[in-house]
């Protein structure tokens, strides 16, 4: 017997009513069951927005960060309402504020710049900044978070061809975070994703690059510390001091690196922000060395044409720690990665932006939240064009606003 398939138009019209109404519905009683608060994040003298500033909403593990426009979406359970948030970015001073003293859409919250103080000296402080490196490095067992963890986290990918929007592909992860002190690697599971892709400017058969949630994951220096530092490569760079700054009321040193001009493979280039007290890595932007076109192309470039030379122009790496009861956890990530394409019978090339960045919400140490399946879980390969399969425009439930709207993919 053939199985019944309605044919009526009527009956594919009141099923998505009732499909909308559910999704409707559903987003009502959520929105009940918390309170959402939008604003921006500025310096107190010259106005200026702060990008990637830190929000957490004390006594909890409820964070946000401020996006390119210093703007910020936080999204607080109802019975978390009557506590304060701190407010903290590096190089000012930190604030914690009432929730009760925040607006729904207009909160504007000014940060003043810390004053730079001198560290103090004593018998355990680095004489030079590899010492302090290496001490950094040495210290995760000490001032990292060491028990599973499950966090939630929003992970975002977009591509752009030349200054064209191309792909954008969003998801709500979870993360089953291991202990800094483990060999196991982290896993990832999608909970909810959503796609936009405008085919007509995206090679996506021609060309794969590598990425995905975990290689924004990887750039966790302290608990991936093979893919940037080694005990054995850390004597191909140089490290320097710079001038120290705060974050959290907390003096930084400030430790520039880069790799030993004798040393020809591609290594990398930045800053490091480590804690003057406990020597623990609050923060690190850095560089991919790609004067090697070919050396670094093999980095990246998974699949490419024939008749084509891929090679990557900007490798840019950005990872922020965030502290609760002493210790250390991820809290972002940004990736950002430039690529130019040749073809041998082509007059001009095409150049693709790649960026991905991922942001933890929440997170707690119930590891049963995580799907045991295997099939349910990402693989290190994957890329998220390639998982989400269409695009909603829901809202994802999550603390997060790190493009600025305008900037959304439009299809033609």
């Amino acid at each position: 017997m053939k199985p019944f398939i309605p044919n009526n138009v009527h009956y594919y019209k009141r099923l998505s009513f009732f499909c909308l109404f559910f999704i409707l519905c559903t987003l009502f009683v959520c929105a009940q069951n918390s309170k959402e608060f939008r604003g921006k994040v500025v310096d107190s003298e010259s106005n200026k927005e702060l990008a990637l500033a830190d929000l957490l909403v004390v006594g909890t593990n409820i964070s946000t960060i401020t996006n390119a426009d210093g703007e910020f979406l936080l999204k607080v359970p109802n019975e978390h309402v009557s506590k304060s948030v701190l407010i903290s970015f590096l190089g000012y001073k930190s604030q914690e504020i009432p929730l009760s003293e925040f607006e729904t859409n207009k909160t504007k919250i000014k940060l003043v710049m810390a004053a730079t103080v001198l560290a103090r000296v004593d018998i355990n402080t680095p004489k030079d900044a590899e010492s302090l490196v290496r001490r950094t490095l040495a210290s995760k067992g000490e001032n990292y978070i060491n028990q599973e963890a499950i966090m939630t986290s929003f992970y975002r990918e977009t591509i752009k061809k030349r200054n064209k929007n191309a792909s954008l592909s969003e998801a709500v992860l979870k993360i089953h975070k291991q202990p800094y002190t483990s060999n196991k690697k982290d896993a990832i599971s999608i909970v909810k994703a959503r796609k936009n892709t405008i085919y007509s400017r995206l090679d996506t058969v021609a060309l794969k690059l590598q990425g995905g949630p975990f290689s924004t994951l990887y750039t966790d220096i302290i608990k991936y510390q093979e893919y940037i530092f080694t005990a054995e490569n850390l004597s191909n760079y140089e490290f320097t001091f710079n001038r120290s700054t705060q974050i959290n009321n907390h003096l930084i040193y400030v430790v520039a690196f880069k790799q030993k001009e004798e040393i020809t493979e591609p290594l990398y280039y930045g800053q490091l922000f480590i804690d003057a007290e406990t020597y623990a890595l609050t923060s690190a932007t850095y560089n991919l060395n790609v004067s090697d076109r070919e050396a670094a192309s093999k980095l990246f470039v998974r699949k490419k044409p024939r008749k084509a030379r891929v090679y990557p122009t900007e490798a840019a790496y950005r990872i922020n720690y965030r502290v609760k009861n002493g210790k250390w956890y991820f809290g972002y990530s940004n990736i950002l990665l430039t690529f130019k394409v040749n073809w041998e019978n082509k007059l001009f090339n095409s150049r693709y932006t790649l960026q991905s960045e991922m942001a933890i919400t929440d997170w707690n140490q119930d590891t049963t939240t995580f799907t045991s399946s295997p099939k349910d879980r990402l693989r290190p390969n994957s890329i998220l064009v390639d998982k989400a399969s269409v695009f909603l425009t829901l809202d994802f439930g999550v603390n997060i606003i790190l493009l600025n709207p305008k900037n959304r993919l439009r299809m033609p």
